[in-house]
């Protein structure tokens, strides 16, 4: 993969794992105008990229990422604050709708849209004394984007307290209320992060691709048109040849050998 990327370090795909470095330390790896562009640009080019089957998200100096650059914010002209809050949704959408599963891997602080990434992501892992805030209230500015993304993996109450309050949470908060996977020591994050990736890219791509987008998609539909919705993905998904492919491999009892399709 030629492309680059500004204040964004991209390492391509390694035994199908992909990963995306947030290289801003000096703002935090606040979500500038050129970082959002960026993140979406290559978040595009590796859900079309063969060879990488997972994507994991990381930030490079002291933390994750801590939202919006607040000084680009205080000197945009009024017309282009809808511009760059659009710009930031588009990038959460692309990694929702994006084929490809995204790991977020989490140190120091995710504050406000960089909660609204984490959240975003599939699945989340991060350092013990990682913490998590939607704290815009305390400046005048309520995260009324980053609560799309938190209101979705967290129950209301408890995304209404972190918005209302704007008090940050701590790891083992998070985990409890559906906000992360699982916390580590800094000094296993790392490798579990990778267990982890290595172990969903172990599987079949193209059975990920359509597991991805059914749940997302089946997540907004009433029950009964979700399970009529999922009974038609599952009968599709089992005329592909990787599922005729994992079932005769389990019989047999041996490990399977993807096609991708």
């Amino acid at each position: 993969m030629a492309k680059k990327f500004v204040n964004i370090i991209v390492r391509e795909a390694s035994s199908g794992i992909s990963r995306i470095i947030l290289n801003e330390p000096s703002t935090y790896n606040s979500l500038s105008y050129a970082t959002l562009k960026s993140l979406i640009k290559c978040f595009k080019t590796l859900n079309k990229d063969k060879k990488t089957k997972i994507i994991i998200i990381e930030g490079n100096g002291k933390g994750f990422c801590a939202g919006h650059n607040l000084k680009e914010i205080n000197s945009l002209k009024k017309k282009k604050y809808k511009k760059l809050f659009s710009l930031c949704s588009k990038l959460m959408l692309e990694i929702v709708e994006g084929n490809k599963p995204v790991i977020a891997k989490v140190h120091g602080a995710a504050f406000a849209a960089g909660c609204q990434l984490v959240a975003s992501c599939d699945l989340a892992v991060s350092s013990d004394e990682a913490i998590f805030a939607t704290p815009g209230v305390n400046i005048g500015l309520f995260c009324s984007t980053p609560m799309v993304a938190v209101s979705r993996k967290v129950s209301r109450k408890k995304t209404m307290k972190m918005l209302l309050t704007g008090d940050p949470v701590n790891a083992s908060y998070a985990k409890e209320i559906g906000l992360i996977n699982d916390h580590y020591p800094i000094s296993k994050l790392e490798n579990e992060t990778l267990k982890l990736a290595k172990k969903i890219a172990s599987k079949s791509n193209f059975t990920v691709k359509i597991g991805k987008k059914g749940f997302y998609k089946q997540l907004e539909m009433p029950l009964r048109k979700a399970y009529k919705y999922t009974s038609k993905i599952m009968t599709e998904n089992m005329m592909a040849q990787d599922a005729k492919e994992g079932i005769t491999a389990f019989l047999e009892k041996r490990n399977p050998n993807w096609k991708n399709k």
